[in-house]
């Protein structure tokens, strides 16, 4: 067990414990779009969005047997896994017909030690028939995330990274989503365009709110031909440096209730187009960093739930 999950309720702890052994998730491409790129919501996507800066070999990808497999003889040597998650990643995995849908998480499922299926999306993309077919897996026994990506709780950073969608539909979603036994995932990113860290206090309180069962911290960093890349070049955009990333971070765990899992603390990008800050290239010097920052504290994961943050000048 990670120096972290002493100190936090990670995704790795919480699936050993209810498997008995080290689960997995593997990245795969399925060779979606997002509706913010074609035309349907917008295009250009997010002001921060390349997506290769998390699935290197976006937009040419393999099938997803071929990537399964590649995947799951390279974390299995480097961990000893040997179950794991198909994570649909890139871009918007439930933007298509639910018929399609089924296909590829049938697919998916059928591949050697595969538990279930974690399906990364949009809040404005999950229909009924979605969240009827993530609650048949679930039903059927196999392990069901459905992971959304929300960023920030405010309408008015929404709107300016050309986001597409508001906290409305969040909040709708994760309603629907989990009146079914579908547990969520919310992905939130800190230091985004005009936010403080008061703005990343006041998303975490809003999201608990509405209920979640699952978090991911993400730094935001600039990535190679993105909008944000140029407001950077412009000096319109300054990156968090890692010491107020790791303090903002462990402010953050420590307000979240134990029984949520945190599936990511931070985020990383490839060297090839991360642009800034630089710090964001060192995975596990960042995750240490937190660890040490609670460790320091006499902290953990839920000791200070019950404190609420004192919105007093933000508003959606």
């Amino acid at each position: 067990m990670s120096r972290l999950s002493e100190r936090v309720h990670t995704f790795g702890r919480a699936m050993l414990d209810r498997y008995g052994e080290r689960v997995h998730k593997i990245a795969l491409d399925a060779g979606f779009t997002c509706p913010n790129r074609d035309g349907s919501k917008g295009v250009g996507g997010c002001t921060f969005c390349n997506n290769k800066s998390f699935a290197p070999g976006a937009r040419e990808p393999a099938s997803l047997v071929a990537q399964f497999d590649r995947a799951r003889g390279r974390i299995g040597r480097a961990t000893g896994a040997r179950r794991f998650i198909a994570y649909f990643q890139a871009y918007t995995n439930t933007y298509a017909h639910v018929d399609e849908l089924r296909a590829l998480y049938d697919s998916a499922l059928a591949a050697p030690d595969v538990v279930g299926l974690a399906i990364g999306t949009r809040p404005d993309c999950v229909p009924p028939p979605v969240l009827a077919l993530l609650a048949e897996y679930r039903d059927r026994g196999h392990e069901v995330w459905l992971e959304l990506g929300l960023q920030s709780s405010f309408d008015t950073t929404l709107a300016r990274v050309n986001r597409g969608h508001g906290f409305t539909e969040y909040r709708a979603a994760t309603r629907a989503a989990r009146a079914l036994g579908i547990p969520v995932c919310c992905h939130l990113i800190v230091g985004l365009p005009g936010e403080d860290e008061s703005h990343s206090h006041v998303s975490l309180d809003r999201v608990l709110d509405v209920g979640v069962d699952g978090l991911k911290l993400h730094p935001l960093h600039v990535v190679k031909h993105t909008k944000l890349a140029i407001e950077w070049k412009r000096g319109e955009y300054e990156p968090l440096d890692e010491a107020d990333y790791t303090r903002i971070a462990a402010d953050l765990i420590e307000r979240t209730p134990w029984d949520v899992v945190y599936h990511r603390v931070t985020g990383t990008a490839s060297p090839d187009i991360l642009l800034a800050p630089a710090w964001c290239a060192k995975k596990w010097d960042v995750l240490n960093g937190i660890a040490d920052e609670l460790l320091r504290r006499g902290t953990r994961q839920g000791s200070r739930a019950a404190e609420d943050w004192k919105e007093t000048h933000h508003a959606a």
